[in-house]
């Protein structure tokens, strides 16, 4: 490309328009890091297409010059798969300016929006016409929703409604022969072949690159109903979810387990996190319920369903929030804990998933490893316990140094990844594969699975430009 870069990047400026490309050094700074600063690489250039047609021109042009695109939303990645290689031959593809809601059809349930639309926009503008579009989570302020697609994202209330690959019933895909698939219907039911909008989600711009999506939205909760529990350990807190569900009627969207070290972090670091509890406990669980008729009717479940907990010894204490600034401020909690461990050191980190019931035992028998392992080590295990995703976040013991901490990271993944796999869960549960499990992801696969991967992969992009040395 070297001897085409001034004619490349003119055409590019052609197709994107005034402002549509970014070329000094300093100016693509930002896109070329990660969130956490573990990867860092390099580009000819990032562009901004204000289209569909547009990224299908782009793609074409890239194709042409046998320029690699690294398909970019808010760059919130955790595992490197938004971040071009160190070659500085891939063009970064921004969908900032494809930020628009393109429809809505409130009597369908569904939002059809561009890739760059924020997170956050769709739910506000799903709310403005009494819906509700609930994939959230802690980036939603950030984060894209092309991003959120391409990387199967999960969040907070998988339970109740799916991860994003259980919101979309259509599909927007640019393909990596400049080539536009309009897949964007609004049908629940479509019987006539393979579904083609299923090979892209999740696949982190490998496959194609998703320009737009019809989201599935849904009635709002006219009762919301959160509290914050203290549970003896993990196999109560599993049973107490199950109990629950049984009595709200499956109302329960999030069910959110946590240890006692991850809210005294929050507590220590956190402004507003404060335990709302007098007795300490191992672990605490936030379940929270949505209801569809206004009133106490879950409140009154809960209370119900903790007040059987107790004489069954699966709790010892609950506090249920009375109005929405308690809420906020259990929940404050929960999300604390991310925040706060980063001022206790460094942070070897696993977003894994097993089957609900295996839980208890996975959270004791990777503690165990660890703590074989590192001598001193902190683990703080809390995530979404309702669908199975454990962050199994380890801080570095007190005092040790970080970066000998950090080496360990390899190590310490390995031993925890193979405990996952023997009790049938996955190392990646909401967070993708990237750059940071690629060769991971290829240890457990089966070789029919990396073959079927592969066939894939040669066949919707046999040269290889769609965000290289990401998945596969």
């Amino acid at each position: 490309m070297e001897m085409h870069d001034n004619q490349f990047l003119r055409r590019l400026e052609e197709i994107t328009g005034k402002g549509g490309i970014l070329v000094a050094e300093q100016e693509i700074e930002p896109y070329l890091q990660d969130q956490r600063g573990r990867y860092h690489g390099k580009a000819c250039a990032v562009a901004f297409p204000s289209s569909t047609e547009q990224v299908a021109e782009v793609v074409r042009l890239c194709r042409q010059e046998k320029v690699s695109i690294v398909p970019q939303g808010g760059n919130t990645s955790l595992v490197g798969g938004s971040v071009p290689d160190e070659t500085g031959k891939s063009l970064i593809l921004s969908f900032k300016r494809m930020n628009r809601v393109r429809a809505i059809d409130a009597d369908n349930f569904t939002l059809t929006a561009e890739a760059g639309c924020i997170l956050q926009d769709i739910q506000e503008a799903a709310a403005a016409c009494d819906r509700l579009f609930p994939l959230s989570l802690g980036a939603e302020g950030s984060c894209q929703i092309g991003g959120n697609l391409s990387s199967n994202a999960g969040g907070v209330q998988v339970l109740r409604y799916g991860n994003a690959r259980e919101l979309v019933l259509g599909l927007e895909v640019v393909l990596a022969d400049g080539r536009i698939w309009n897949g964007l219907r609004g049908l629940r039911k479509d019987n006539t072949g393979y579904d083609l909008k299923q090979l892209f989600i999740g696949a982190e711009g490998t496959l194609g690159i998703i320009t737009a999506a019809v989201l599935k939205l849904y009635a709002r909760p006219r009762e919301v109903a959160t509290a914050l529990v203290a549970v003896p350990d993990p196999a109560a807190a599993v049973r107490l979810l199950g109990r629950i569900r049984a009595a709200s009627g499956e109302s329960v969207t999030s069910f959110e387990l946590m240890c006692r070290r991850g809210l005294e972090f929050a507590e220590r670091h956190v402004e507003g996190g404060q335990i709302p509890l007098d007795a300490p406990s191992p672990w605490y669980v936030l379940v929270e319920l949505f209801g569809g008729r206004e009133g106490r009717g879950l409140h009154d479940t809960l209370e119900e369903s903790f007040s059987d907990g107790l004489e069954e010894n699966l709790l010892s204490d609950a506090v249920i929030a009375g109005n929405e600034t308690q809420r906020h401020k259990l929940w404050r909690l929960r999300e604390g804990i991310v925040e706060a461990q980063k001022f206790e050191g460094a942070s070897i980190k696993h977003d894994v998933s097993v089957p609900v019931s295996e839980v208890p035992a996975f959270i004791e028998k990777g503690t165990e490893a660890v703590l074989a392992m590192v001598e001193g080590a902190r683990p703080v295990p809390f995530g979404h316990v309702g669908d199975g995703n454990i962050h199994f976040n380890i801080t570095q013991p007190e005092g040790m140094d970080p970066a000998a901490f950090l080496a360990r990271w390899t190590e310490v993944n390995a031993r925890i990844h193979d405990i996952v796999v023997e009790m049938g869960g996955s190392i990646s549960a909401e967070h993708g594969i990237g750059q940071l499990k690629r060769t991971e992801n290829m240890r457990f696969k089966s070789e029919v699975e990396i073959d079927l991967m592969r066939t894939l992969k040669n066949a919707l992009d046999p040269e290889y430009l769609l965000n290289p040395g990401k998945v596969i």
